[in-house]
């Protein structure tokens, strides 16, 4: 069976800017957390650039680049990463038995642990590029929830923001959720299909609100390590990054 993608605009794109951090707010243009960009429509793509974008961190695995590749945002004059935070989405989908994702938000918070203490040098590595990078720098897996969430924490923790701003921001993505995944259910068949994943295209979500998850990443970190920058630090986060993150963040 063939799956047809047709390019989309993106439905979880936001700048982080306006978000409070140490010493005042988190300035437009710096950073850009998205779903899936290689999914955007020529147009999309042609208006990240005009806006400012330079560079694209991408944080799927290898099993979903080779579906879509970059997109067209390959076209234009747009450094890219690719920083897979996991080696596999085929550890973490159903079994050939069962027919529906099943979320539990409990169980994502582990996993934000997990990416977060074994993926350190992939985001701290992230975090520098944005540091470096002149203009905006925009990072995505396929939801732009996930990994995209745990990246967005370490930026917003490495500026200073309160746990309860970095929270506020994970939990906007509730209300994108229902269509993002139907953006993303062509390209999801595609890749059970390839993982031979026997989906019924559904997905069964808790009644419960999905910033537990975030709230198990922050605390466990600071509960583990104290500094919840510490894994990043082991990895290679320095102090001259860090101050460099902070000083292109800050508005005037």
């Amino acid at each position: 069976m063939t799956v047809d993608i047709v390019p989309t605009v993106p439905v979880n794109l936001r700048d982080l800017g306006g978000i409070p951090i140490a010493g005042g707010t988190l300035r437009t243009g710096l950073a850009i957390r998205a779903d899936d960009l290689s999914l955007v429509t020529e147009e999309a793509a042609r208006e990240l650039v005009n806006g400012g974008l330079s560079a694209v961190i991408d944080l799927r695995t290898n099993d979903e680049v080779a579906i879509t590749g970059r997109g067209p945002l390959a076209e234009h004059r747009v450094s890219y990463h690719h920083l897979s935070l996991v080696a596999s989405v085929h550890s973490d989908l159903p079994t050939s038995d069962e027919r529906a994702f099943v979320l539990e938000y409990a169980a994502i918070g582990e996993l934000y642990v997990r990416l977060f203490e074994t993926a350190a040098p992939q985001l701290a590595s992230a975090l520098s590029i944005i540091a470096l990078t002149p203009g905006a720098t925009a990072f995505h897996c396929a939801a732009g929830r996930d990994r995209t969430g745990v990246l967005a924490a370490a930026l917003l923790l490495a500026l200073g923001a309160t746990d309860e701003h970095i929270v506020t921001d994970y939990a906007r993505t509730d209300a994108n959720m229902a269509a993002v995944l139907e953006r993303l259910r062509p390209r999801t068949s595609l890749l059970m299909q390839r993982l031979g994943v026997n989906w019924d295209g559904t997905t069964q979500f808790p009644n419960e609100p999905m910033d537990v998850s975030m709230h198990i990443l922050l605390n466990e970190l600071r509960a583990r390590h104290g500094d919840p920058l510490t894994p990043l630090r082991a990895a290679g986060l320095n102090d001259a990054t860090i101050a460099r993150l902070r000083e292109r963040a800050l508005t005037a």
